[in-house]
């Protein structure tokens, strides 16, 4: 299974966005994003007050970076030319980015926004000050359906999730702090996926290693983005894991609601209904369904329930090289579509194949919370869910 993107990825997709590029009236298509930008170069950076624009031809690559970047950039081999800026504020990053459209003799430019994002207490001039701009968002909806090779780098974060997401298991035990437990399993699987790999893994992050897992626990679990608690675990705590893993830029998603020691009557009841609530959700997803569908069959299912008021959040959305991406298993997806203020299609009110969902619809209680998250592909035919760790509540009880 792979875990790096080969080279010919990115030459599929900066043909894509020429043939775009090709249908406007713009010289150049640009990205001031820093997920697209990576989507469509390869160079992968922090977004922060100081922009990165990356700027397409019909035959030309160029990114325009801060100079504490220039040496990074500079190393792919299919960028033409990068260009730098010393710093902000004491540089103009747009006026440098206008340069290198006159330069690339660009009059109109096909551009994700109208300047850089107000990151980190950036701001600045808008491009359409300087040169003629049409919005477009081409990235964003490529990104939507997966090709073969960035499914297989999702296969391999599933992997390496479900072994730490295992470690964590092995290592909750009562009277342990949640954090600690947290970072030794990520620390365990991280060192496991480096040695497996070797020069095979792709260096993503900064401090940190490639694995990530952790829980929520206690009362903490009824807060759907609940904090790890400064408390140790205690005998009947609810616990909420969460497990993923950077490969090459791309995450799977894996979640499982757990109990240490034996569930009450309470919990059983709520895990069951949740489990089958995923189980709906799965089996409605498929190629050519709307995606509203799917968020549709929850909620009426937990309507009959009488629970749909502790549900606070719609079923999954799509995952890649966000943690979260469009489209979104809720049920205004159809609408949002429809809306003058998007650009979508009726066709991408669909689920397409390629495509891949997080599947998770949570119930939560006044005391505590039941989510599982599972990563499931759409292929041509049905779907094929990627996440392996077992959703039964017997095998997500942990007893000493």
């Amino acid at each position: 299974m792979s875990s790096r993107l080969p080279s010919s990825e990115f030459a599929a997709r900066l043909d894509a966005i020429r043939g775009s590029l090709v249908d406007t009236v713009a010289d150049a298509a640009l990205w001031f994003d820093a997920t697209n930008i990576e989507y469509l170069s390869g160079f992968n950076h922090v977004q922060t007050e100081r922009p990165v624009a990356l700027v397409v031809t019909d035959d030309r690559v160029e990114l325009v970076v801060p100079r504490l970047e220039l040496e990074r950039a500079s190393e792919i081999e299919r960028l033409d030319r990068v260009r730098s800026y010393f710093d902000y504020p004491q540089s103009d990053p747009i006026g440098t980015v206008v340069e290198t459209l006159r330069e690339l003799d660009v009059r109109c430019v096909a551009a994700d926004m109208d300047s850089a994002p107000g990151t980190m207490g950036y701001h600045g001039p808008s491009l359409s000050d300087s040169v003629e701009v049409v919005e477009q968002a081409w990235a964003d909806r490529m990104r939507w359906e997966k090709t073969d090779a960035e499914i297989d780098c999702i296969r391999e974060s599933v992997r390496w999730a479900n072994l730490g997401h295992q470690y964590l298991a092995n290592l909750t035990t009562v009277g342990a702090h949640p954090i600690t437990v947290s970072q030794r399993a990520s620390m365990e699987a991280s060192r496991a996926m480096l040695d497996t790999l070797g020069d095979r893994y792709v260096v993503r992050t900064r401090g940190v290693g490639p694995v990530h897992v952790g829980y929520i626990s206690g009362s903490q679990t009824a807060r759907p983005h609940g904090y790890t608690p400064n408390e140790r675990l205690s005998e009947g705590d609810v616990i909420i894991t969460g497990a993923t893993a950077n490969v090459d830029g791309y995450h799977s998603e894996l979640e499982r609601t757990m109990f240490l020691g034996d569930p009450s009557d309470d919990d059983r009841y709520y895990f069951e209904l949740m489990l089958e609530a995923q189980e709906l959700a799965i089996d409605a997803l498929g190629p050519d369904v709307p995606v509203d569908y799917v968020d549709h069959v929850v909620w009426e299912y937990f309507e009959e329930q009488g629970v749909a008021d502790l549900a606070q959040h719609h079923v999954g959305h799509n995952i890649g090289l966000g943690a979260h991406e469009p489209p979104y298993l809720d049920r205004g997806w159809a609408d949002h579509c429809a809306d003058p203020n998007t650009d979508h299609t009726e066709s991408d009110a669909d689920i397409g194949a390629g495509q891949v969902y997080t599947i998770e619809p949570g119930l939560y209680t006044e005391t505590a919370g039941y989510r599982h998250s599972d990563t499931v592909l759409v292929t041509d035919s049905g779907t094929e869910t990627l996440t392996y760790f077992p959703r039964d509540i017997e095998s997500n009880t942990i007893r000493a």
